[in-house]
């Protein structure tokens, strides 16, 4: 499938459904010096090609933001401690109408996929965002159809803005069998 970047908007935060984890895991809040296991598993998921260049970009974007990092940033871990996956209740201003909140960088190791953790995750970032913003967006890929399904569930809605994206979604709605309806702005 051609990779394009696609956009999701969900406009209201309430009710929001929520899964919980299995047995045996928890969610943390981001602790200063995570920004390695981050960087883990953002490469783990096939983010980054390498942890070097993982941590590089986390430094970049998130350097400054240490103090938002503690209130914004969920982590799983496992019984035994290990962090085997991540997710921002970040924000951006990417919509029309200014700051709303952004699901951002949902990760989780490429050995615990598949396992029922990326609707738990997805639940504990939605639900913090809810606690701080109105609306919520994201931005994804058509290779990530997994995911995609998952913010669909969700409520998130396409958010198209020109003709690739255009694409990208009708390509996601032959992946998914399903068709997908677009939600546009006039703010």
């Amino acid at each position: 499938m051609e990779p394009v970047e696609l956009v999701m908007v969900r406009d209201d935060l309430s009710e929001l459904p929520r899964y919980n984890l299995p047995p045996g895991f928890s969610c943390r809040m981001f602790q200063r010096g995570d920004e390695n296991l981050w960087a883990q598993i953002e490469t783990s998921a096939g983010e980054f090609a390498t942890a070097d260049r993982a941590i590089g970009h986390f430094h970049k974007e998130f350097g400054i933001h240490q103090r938002e990092l503690c209130e914004r940033c969920i982590f799983i871990d496992t019984g035994t401690g290990e962090s085997i996956g991540t997710a921002m209740a970040w924000y951006g201003t990417l919509l029309p109408g200014g700051i709303a909140g952004r699901l951002h960088w949902v990760g989780i190791r490429k050995n615990y996929q598949g396992l029922g953790m990326g609707k738990p995750l997805v639940s504990r970032a939605m639900q913090l965002l809810s606690t701080l913003h109105d609306r919520a967006y994201l931005t994804t890929q058509t290779s990530s159809y997994a995911a995609v399904k998952i913010y669909l569930d969700f409520g998130f809605k396409p958010y198209i803005t020109d003709k690739v994206q255009e694409s990208g979604w009708s390509m996601m709605s032959k992946r998914l069998g399903f068709p997908i309806i677009p939600i546009s702005y006039s703010l």
